[in-house]
């Protein structure tokens, strides 16, 4: 388990005054990431997620993930970039469809959801790393479009994927993929079934596309009320990360958000 990276959710059910609480024990814990989620109509993602940067020293703050239909994505390069600016090496952003219910209720739609993420994702990637873009794509279109503060180290662009299309376009285009999947079942096991598949998956059209292999995020839930939680959070986090994932981010239910007790057993 030495080689897998922990991390865990302040899920938007819990109220943004409560983060920065959250924030700092994850951050004396010890624990490699704290990844905020950008549900509709809860919490901003890139507010959230620069207050959470702003209030810790040493932890990598992911955001899973930032709907491409909700904003430009010269302004999404513009808001990556001043943060991976301000808080190098520390800002692990994720793109994806976002829910299509929640896209259609705040008409950003679209038809062609994969045609979006793949334009969108090239286009903010190409951007980070200090490109003048002029693009005119089925739904992206930029013309003559800089950064003019690129970071020096161009943040990893993730995708939330599910499903295999998407998990094999994550695989093309993205620096990493989140999947977006629950992966302990019923009974308290792993299915590591899906995780090798999909970690395969994302591998192979990597390497058809000649790009370095993709990192493996994935979330996985767990009840904070377990016994020995420590215990079963290192359980789950050593059989996931030997099903293929490279990071692993541990979340409460939606019913019993609040992740202080999932802290303070990882750092037990």
């Amino acid at each position: 388990m030495t080689d897998v990276r922990v991390g865990v959710v302040f899920r938007p059910q819990s109220p943004p005054e409560e983060l920065r609480e959250a924030v700092v024990a994850a951050d004396q814990a010890g624990i490699d990431e704290l990844w905020v989620w950008e549900d509709c109509f809860f919490e901003g993602g890139l507010t959230t997620a620069a207050a959470a940067l702003a209030w810790s020293e040493r932890i990598t703050v992911g955001i899973g993930l930032l709907p491409v239909p909700l904003r430009n994505p010269a302004l999404a390069a513009m808001e990556i970039a001043t943060l991976a600016r301000t808080f190098p090496n520390r800002f692990s952003p994720a793109l994806g469809h976002g829910v299509l219910d929640w896209m259609g209720q705040v008409g950003a739609r679209v038809e062609s959801p994969m045609t979006l993420l793949r334009e969108y994702t090239d286009a903010v990637r190409r951007l980070l790393q200090g490109e003048t873009l002029t693009v005119s794509g089925r739904y992206v279109h930029l013309d003559d479009v800089g950064l003019a503060w690129p970071p020096p180290v161009a943040p990893p662009v993730v995708i939330g994927a599910r499903g295999p299309k998407t998990v094999a376009l994550a695989g093309e285009v993205g620096d990493g993929v989140l999947l977006d999947a629950w992966l302990v079942t019923r009974d308290g096991g792993v299915d590591t079934e899906y995780l090798a598949t999909e970690s395969a998956r994302v591998r192979e059209a990597a390497a058809a596309a000649g790009r370095p292999a993709p990192r493996v995020i994935t979330f996985a839930e767990i009840e904070p009320e377990t016994p020995a939680l420590g215990d079963r959070a290192r359980e789950l986090v050593a059989a996931i990360a030997a099903a293929g994932a490279d990071t692993v981010v541990l979340q409460c239910t939606s019913e019993h958000p609040n992740p202080g007790p999932l802290i303070a057993a990882l750092a037990g």
